[in-house]
């Protein structure tokens, strides 16, 4: 399937959870793989061009994974860009009713957190933040941060609306 946005205007969103640890995943295939063959815990962040994931979804997972405690491993699916693949994981997600930008945690392939759009769109960063952290907490054991805070601290996240990124032509 064609991106429905400009890959060009969207790297900078999806390179900054790109530099925090996070895997991108873009193919049906390699979802598969990473929630069927993956023991411990895995965070799947399905990146959005929208507001809130500029104003919460994104900075608040950047800012949890300098938790004490993370994930045992991270990806992320671009909706709108990778769009078989986010399908695919968005089939993981059984009853959830299909959002964008979402945030689940799955463990031993088995979803038990998420954290949809309706959600993220009455929180800031720092309370998404605290809302995973909660929840890595309670499921995760592998080490944190994921990259050192220096490192981090040069990280200025992306705040642009999908309103303002161009539909892709297909050139």
């Amino acid at each position: 399937m064609q991106p429905y946005y400009d890959p060009e205007a969207v790297r900078p969103m999806w390179e900054e959870l790109v530099n925090v640890g996070i895997r991108p995943l873009t193919t049906p295939q390699e979802v598969e793989q990473e929630l069927t063959q993956k023991k411990g815990t895995t965070l799947v962040v399905i990146n959005s061009v929208c507001g809130c994931a500029a104003g919460g979804a994104r900075p608040g997972v950047m800012q949890a994974l300098q938790h004490r405690t993370i994930p045992d491993h991270l990806v992320t699916v671009f909706a709108g860009m990778d769009r078989e693949a986010v399908d695919r994981v968005r089939e993981y997600m059984r009853d959830i009713p299909p959002s964008s930008p979402c945030i689940a945690l799955f463990k031993d392939g088995e979803l038990v957190h998420v954290m949809p759009r309706q959600t993220i769109e009455m929180m800031d960063s720092r309370m998404v933040a605290q809302a995973l952290t909660d929840v890595f907490d309670q499921h995760c054991t592998a080490p944190g941060p994921s990259i050192p805070p220096e490192e981090y601290a040069k990280i200025n996240p992306v705040e642009q609306c999908g309103s303002k990124i161009p539909v892709y032509s297909g050139v």
